[in-house]
């Protein structure tokens, strides 16, 4: 209906596939995607995206002075040591080092202050999550299915994510600073969602 009303053609066919479950909806090598119900006055989904990572990277110096074959490394990314045709062990601390984290982003779509959330997005590296009202409103702010600055901060705390950022505020204010300063007094590391701007976390 949206592209019809926007007399909008495509140059390409989209195909719509419902959502009607949480779970995984992408698995690549690289990262996956999962859903995740929201709650909201209509059906709203989350979508947590994870990226892969092998637990080790190869010095790849170090491997090739001890003549490792490539196709090797994939083990020793995973932790393995190798063993020499001579019976030579060569620990895999000697040829990797540590990876980096993998990193994580969750995005929860429209919804009302609820703890169930909290472990639906634990421990991810980005969150963002509406707030729609400053939180003297948070009786409109439940009434409407939505949340306030307040209370995205406390979802933010209970699931001990990296970084929040917040969003989709009511058309009724002016400035967004004073979003920032609510939530910020219960989760610091707080940043608003603003249209075109980059987040490094």
């Amino acid at each position: 209906m949206q592209l019809k009303v926007a007399d909008t053609t495509l140059p390409y066919e989209l195909h719509f596939h419902p959502l009607t479950e949480e779970g995984i909806i992408v698995d690549h090598q690289n990262f996956s995607v999962t859903s995740f119900k929201t709650f909201h006055r209509i059906p709203c989904w989350g979508f947590i995206i994870r990226e892969k990572k092998q637990p080790r990277k190869i010095n790849r110096d170090q491997a090739v002075a001890f003549e490792i074959p490539v196709a090797y490394y994939d083990q020793l990314k995973n932790g393995a040591d190798y063993e020499t045709k001579e019976g030579v062990l060569i620990k895999n601390e000697t040829v990797t080092t540590p990876n980096t984290a993998p990193l994580s982003y969750a995005y929860a779509a429209d919804t009302l202050f609820d703890e169930r959330l909290v472990e639906k997005v634990k421990n991810v590296s980005l969150l963002y999550h509406e707030t729609t009202y400053l939180k003297d409103l948070e009786e409109r702010a439940m009434t409407r299915f939505h949340s306030t600055t307040i209370q995205a901060g406390e979802i933010a705390k209970k699931a001990g994510v990296g970084k929040l950022l917040i969003g989709h505020f009511s058309s009724k204010y002016e400035h967004l600073d004073e979003f920032l300063a609510e939530t910020k007094s219960v989760f610091y590391n707080t940043d608003l969602a603003i249209e075109g701007v980059t987040y490094k976390f």
